[in-house]
């Protein structure tokens, strides 16, 4: 849509934080129609975040993914922290609103399958650049400048360091794994002086936890 492009094209700051804000919007209404919306509203956030990617891109020079041994371990060491430490502080929210695709579609086997990749695919390529762009690209810099694309990823500022990742974590039911996962993936950004490391990291992670969540029947994680 034109429309949308000058929108981002006139605004370094909207084209970073508006995709987030419907994706989070989309987030907010899973459920709340009936149990198996979450699985329809997921299948929506994730089209509509993928479009929104595709719009961003020209004007979010930063949202390119790279790869590198530190993108690697943090990916894989928040995984094991995210698991690791649940258990040992309450959760925020529901639980009962976690994904069960095989309890919700138990007589339809291929739909529990289609809404497992969907949630697959979308942790692992939509949700990383957005949040990261949200994030740690703007939000992180933005709390200190206003004129944030003046500011050097790799700038290294304590409140917002905390700040941001504290906002982060409790975007998730597991809070604390959330701010430890954020303050990983802004020191990625600040030791790399990029945004693409912490989108692999970011979805290294997803993508792991992904995979453990179907295998263990982790539900909860989801």
């Amino acid at each position: 849509m034109r429309f949308l492009r000058n929108q981002f094209e006139g605004s370094p700051a909207r084209v970073r934080a508006l995709p987030f804000i419907v994706f989070l919007a989309l987030t907010f209404a899973q459920g709340e129609f009936g149990d198996v919306s979450r699985y329809w509203f997921y299948l929506a956030k994730t089209l509509v975040g993928a479009w929104m990617l595709l719009e961003m891109r020209p004007f979010v020079p930063e949202m390119r993914w790279a790869c590198s041994w530190e993108a690697v371990a943090v990916g894989l060491g928040v995984f094991v922290m995210w698991i690791g430490i649940d258990g040992f502080y309450p959760h925020v929210g529901d639980a009962a609103t976690s994904w069960h695709p095989w309890a919700d579609f138990g007589t339809a086997p291929g739909r529990a399958w289609l809404f497992i990749v969907i949630r697959t695919l979308g942790s692992t390529l939509v949700v990383p650049p957005l949040e990261e762009v949200f994030y740690r690209s703007f939000l992180y810099r933005y709390f200190v400048r206003t004129d944030f694309e003046a500011m050097p990823l790799s700038r290294f500022h304590p409140t917002s360091f905390i700040v941001t990742s504290v906002l982060f974590g409790f975007e998730h039911s597991q809070w604390l794994a959330g701010i430890l996962c954020g303050l990983a993936f802004q020191w990625l950004v600040i030791r790399k002086n990029r945004l693409g490391d912490a989108i692999t990291a970011h979805a290294i992670t997803n993508l792991i936890l992904g995979i453990w969540v179907v295998w263990r029947g982790a539900w909860q994680f989801w």
